[in-house]
């Protein structure tokens, strides 16, 4: 597995080095980062640092995290829907109700199984649990997600997200009608104090921003394609109830009476990213799942 290399920027300039860290995967909390930094994963400039040691302009941050226990994750013929692939990316569009990458309750079935068994070549960075996975959509979010062949391929992405120049669209159905065509919320997002398993909009949080187009109004309803300008864990879900516009159908941030549907209205329809190796600007796009369309003519 080779090292992930950070080179600071301006506007991380002065952060302690956790908080910069935990930037680069959702899933790396900071306590975590802070063990890493103490076993020496994680080195600034080839020097072993402390975990609240601040990050200058000029720092080079090379992190190898510790690889993880592998979970009995085999091989699955789960049939992918593969967009575009080549020797160091792939696109795949992800089902409704497919768990990204095998986790305690999902040893099986999960999009990680999937890529075992499509081809055998995914990078290393993120160990043997989440080999290729560069970002995660929430199982019950379906559409496109990049991933990496390898760890050339890997660094890049992860830095383009981190550089905020994906190109990241969702579609979601949301409850309400929103009045304005477009709109901005910038809010930052952190685990929610009250209760742990949600996130929410909390003043100390990380810096989150989803930039919002009214596609589409049904009465109690609205249809809006969501830009990502950062990928904070339930980002467009936690911004939309923030601003009083719940998903359609999310257990977890929509109001008690939603809409039966099995999970929230939310597609990624549009990824773009520049080619790790050939440095062309590549973008694709997916047609909302069939059961979205339906639920859309419904509301028509």
């Amino acid at each position: 597995m080779e090292e992930l290399t950070i080179n600071i920027t301006e506007e991380q300039k002065g952060e302690r080095i956790d908080k910069v860290i935990s930037a680069v995967d959702e899933e790396w909390s900071r306590s975590q980062i802070s063990n890493w930094v103490k076993d020496g994963h994680i080195k600034v400039n080839g020097e072993t640092v402390k975990p609240n040691y601040k990050v200058r302009l000029e720092d080079e941050i090379l992190i190898t995290p510790p690889l993880l226990e592998e979970l009995d994750a085999e091989p699955e013929n789960l049939d992918l829907d593969i967009v575009y692939e080549d020797e160091d990316v792939l696109v795949v569009n992800k089902p409704k109700g497919m768990v990204v990458h095998p986790a305690p309750g999902h040893a099986s079935g999960t999009l990680v199984n999937g890529l075992m068994y499509h081809c055998t070549d995914l990078s290393g960075i993120n160990g043997v649990v989440r080999p290729g996975i560069v970002h995660r959509i929430d199982k019950d979010t379906s559409g496109l997600l990049m991933v990496a062949k390898n760890d050339l391929a890997h660094a890049s992405l992860v830095e383009q997200l981190v550089e905020k120049s994906v190109t990241r669209k969702y579609i979601a159905l949301v409850h309400g009608h929103i009045a304005h065509d477009k709109g901005t919320i910038d809010a930052p997002i952190a685990r929610d104090p009250k209760e742990r398993q949600k996130m929410a909009v909390v003043d100390k949080g990380k810096h989150a921003v989803t930039h919002f187009t009214v596609l589409e109004r049904f009465g109690n309803f609205t249809l809006v394609e969501c830009r990502l300008e950062t990928g904070r864990t339930h980002q467009i879900r936690v911004h939309m109830r923030y601003i009083g516009f719940p998903l359609a159908g999310d257990p977890k941030y929509g109001p008690r009476k939603t809409m039966d549907i099995g999970g929230q209205a939310l597609h990624a329809a549009v990824i773009g990213f520049i080619h790790p190796r050939t440095k062309e600007y590549l973008e694709f796009s997916s047609a909302l799942p069939a059961e979205f369309e339906e639920l859309l003519e419904t509301l028509r």
